[in-house]
């Protein structure tokens, strides 16, 4: 008896495992496909089953399975029946979603300057600035769109590429990226560590992990962007060298120096402080090394320097909500005046 496939049925629409065989339930991209096998049937034959249902290799299908954790290819020969009645997520991109992120520039092309039409310009504009965040800047964000609300990686992606500290180390190191993603953790994860971040050919693509290994929030918005910094050191130097962590630190000096956001310093010297500056899952992340290219938690590097997880409310946040307090009765007390 070969086996046979329901695409897009819902598991209540099937009928039940006979004695003969055995139904499995695979969610891909939120839909839910139902493969129906002989009781000898295994692993590999549920592989098999999937590439010619929904066109994915088996090199690229990875299954989430509770209790039995993420299985890679290749599949060992388990017996389906020992998934029965559990749910099987299969993570794996289309042929399409694979394409956009192996040749990013070809779909996500690099903006072009445009002519600046003659005008007048304000005599405090500053239009060398304008430009250079034109050139100097991601090109394109691409969130997963396989992963639940795409949308909010968005606004997380668009951020990061607006974060005056991250603005001004762009400019004054003239990188350009063409693409600007998020990775996801599953495919990032091992026993003994989690990849943070990745940067290909040299700024082509940088890949960041945006989310929980649970998937049901955010990690912690400055340990991010302290991982962007040291990816973006990858636009120059490839090895961890003196060299590297050099150009790390002085990235990541200038992103907090220039943040004007967040605990940095505007012109009249006050501090300024962005309430919506917090993060998610940020207790876990107690510090870690980089191999290849790759921010990695779970090794170490003397000099690396190591992430505060512990939370609390320091010094820095005190003041910062001082001065919040301070700004708005300064503004209370011109309306006031006003009126």
């Amino acid at each position: 008896m070969s086996p046979s496939a329901s695409p897009g049925a819902s598991p209540g629409a099937s009928p039940a495992d006979d004695e003969n065989t055995t139904e499995i339930t695979i969610s891909h991209h939120g839909t839910p496909h139902i493969f129906t096998f002989p009781l000898s049937s295994t692993l590999i034959d549920l592989s098999s089953q999937i590439e010619a249902s929904l066109s994915i290799p088996p090199s690229a299908q990875k299954l989430l399975v509770p209790n039995l954790g993420l299985l890679k290819p290749p599949f060992a020969s388990t017996l389906l029946t020992s998934l029965r009645s559990r749910k099987v997520q299969l993570l794996a991109s289309t042929a399409s979603e694979i394409a956009s992120v192996s040749n990013p520039r070809a779909n996500f092309p690099l903006r072009t300057s445009s002519p600046i039409k003659a005008a007048t310009p304000a005599k405090t504009h500053d239009w060398r600035r304008v430009q250079d965040e034109a050139a100097y800047t991601f090109h394109s964000l691409l969130p997963l769109p396989y992963l639940p609300s795409p949308e909010r990686s968005l606004r997380f992606l668009a951020r990061l590429r607006d974060d005056a500290g991250i603005k001004s180390a762009m400019r004054a190191h003239k990188f350009s990226v063409g693409v600007l993603t998020e990775m996801n953790p599953a495919e990032h994860t091992t026993h003994e560590s989690r990849t943070l971040g990745l940067n290909r050919n040299r700024g082509e693509v940088i890949e960041l992990r945006l989310r929980t290994d649970a998937y049901d929030g955010y990690r912690d918005y400055k340990v991010i962007r302290k991982t962007l910094c040291h990816e973006l050191a990858h636009n120059v130097f490839g090895e961890h060298d003196r060299n590297f962590w050099d150009l790390t630190n002085a990235i990541e000096k200038e992103v907090e120096k220039n943040d004007w956001r967040s605990g940095g310093r505007s012109i009249s010297n006050e501090d300024f402080y962005n309430p919506d500056d917090h993060g998610e899952d940020g207790g876990h992340v107690d510090g870690g090394g980089w191999s290849g290219g790759e921010f990695v938690l779970g090794g170490g590097m003397p000099g690396a320097g190591g992430v505060d997880g512990r939370g609390g409310i320091g010094r820095r946040e005190l003041m910062a909500k001082a001065a919040e307090e301070r700004m708005k009765k300064a503004a209370r007390t011109r309306d006031k005046g006003a009126n």
